[in-house]
C-alpha cells in the first residue's frame, strides 16, 4: 500500500540556534519523515548532537560557520551525492542529493542553497554560475529518476506574486529579471520554447513549483521575512523557499503548507518551513 511521506524544507539560519529557539518542539509536533536543511552552519558531529535519532547526510561549507546543507530522514539514504557540476564550481555547503527507498520506489531528494548574490558584483557572478549548473543538472536528475524533488532556499522570487514589494526590488538580487528567467525555464513545459521575463527564450525543463500549483494565483504564501523593521508583522515577505518536483512526483502531492510562526518573537529562523505530503510506495 502507498503511504504518506511528509517532506519539509527549511533554511534554519544556524541549526544550533534554531534548535535552542524552538525548532525541536516544532519537529516533535509535526511528524516529518524527511527534511532538507540549508544554512546549517555546523559540522556533522554538531548536527548529530542537536538532531538525535535522525539519519543525517550533510555537506559542509569550506568556510566554518557559513552555508551548509543537510538532509535529515527517518530512514537511511541508499545513495548520496554532493557534486552539482563537473565544472570547477564552489558548491560546498550548497547542494546535496540523496536517494531513498520507500516501499519499493526510489525517490531522489535534493537540499539546495543558492547563493544570495548581489547585483553587478562578483557575488552575483557566483550566483549565475550556480544557476547555470542547476539548469544543466535538473534534466539529468529527472532522466535518472522520475520521482525527484529539489528543495531549499533558492534565493529567487520567481514572479510578482512571490514578493510583497516587488516593484522596489526589481533591480536587486533575488528578483532580477535574468534570475527569474531561470525559473521560467525550470517550470516551463518540457522541451518547449519558453518566453522568459527578461526577454530571452529558452527550453522548458518541465519541473513543477509545488507551492505555486497548490496555492494558486495568490500573493505568497511567503517563506522569508527580513528580521529588520516589521516585515513579519506586516507580512512583507518573499517566497524563495521551494519544492520543485518532477511531474510524476508532483502528481503525488496531497497537502502543502508553509509553517508561519504565531508571532515575530516565537520564530526560530527568518525562514518558514515549507511542508508537503507525498504518496509514495507500491
Amino acid at each position: 500500500m502507498p503511504r504518506r511521506v511528509r517532506i519539509a524544507s527549511v533554511n534554519v539560519n544556524g541549526i544550533r540556534a534554531a534548535t535552542r529557539k524552538g525548532m525541536t518542539e516544532w519537529l516533535d509536533a509535526t511528524d516529518i519523515d524527511v527534511m532538507a536543511l540549508q544554512e546549517v552552519r555546523a559540522t556533522a558531529d554538531e548536527l548529530a548532537a542537536v538532531l538525535p535519532g535522525w539519519q543525517l547526510v550533510n555537506d559542509e561549507a569550506l568556510l566554518k560557520g557559513r552555508a551548509g546543507v543537510a538532509i535529515a530522514s527517518r530512514d537511511r539514504a541508499i545513495d548520496v551525492r554532493t557534486a552539482l557540476s563537473p565544472e570547477p564550481l564552489d558548491t560546498a555547503g550548497r547542494w546535496i542529493e540523496a536517494d531513498f527507498e520507500v516501499d519499493g520506489e526510489r525517490v531522489t531528494i535534493v537540499s539546495a542553497y543558492v547563493p544570495t548574490g548581489e547585483a553587478d558584483t562578483p557575488r552575483q557572478d557566483a550566483k549565475w554560475a550556480f544557476l547555470d549548473a542547476m539548469e544543466k543538472r535538473m534534466p539529468l536528475l529527472a532522466s535518472d529518476n522520475p520521482l525527484a524533488l529539489i528543495m531549499g532556499d533558492l534565493n529567487v522570487g520567481h514572479r510578482e506574486l512571490d514578493i510583497r514589494n516587488w516593484k522596489g526590488n526589481i533591480k536587486k538580487a533575488g528578483f532580477l529579471p535574468r534570475e527569474r528567467a531561470y525559473f521560467d525555464r525550470f517550470v516551463g513545459p518540457a522541451g518547449e520554447q519558453v518566453e522568459c521575463v527578461d526577454g530571452t527564450t529558452g527550453i522548458g525543463l518541465g519541473w513543477v513549483d509545488v507551492g505555486r500549483r497548490w496555492a494558486g494565483e495568490v500573493p505568497g504564501p511567503y517563506t522569508w521575512w527580513s528580521m529588520r523593521g516589521r516585515a513579519f508583522d506586516n507580512d512583507s515577505g518573499w517566497r524563495i523557499d521551494y519544492h520543485l518536483a518532477t511531474p510524476a512526483l508532483a502528481q503525488r502531492v496531497t497537502d502543502y503548507s508553509v509553517f508561519r510562526a504565531a508571532s515575530w518573537d516565537t520564530r526560530w529562523s527568518d525562514h518558514s518551513p515549507v511542508i508537503a505530503d507525498y504518496t509514495l510506495g507500491h
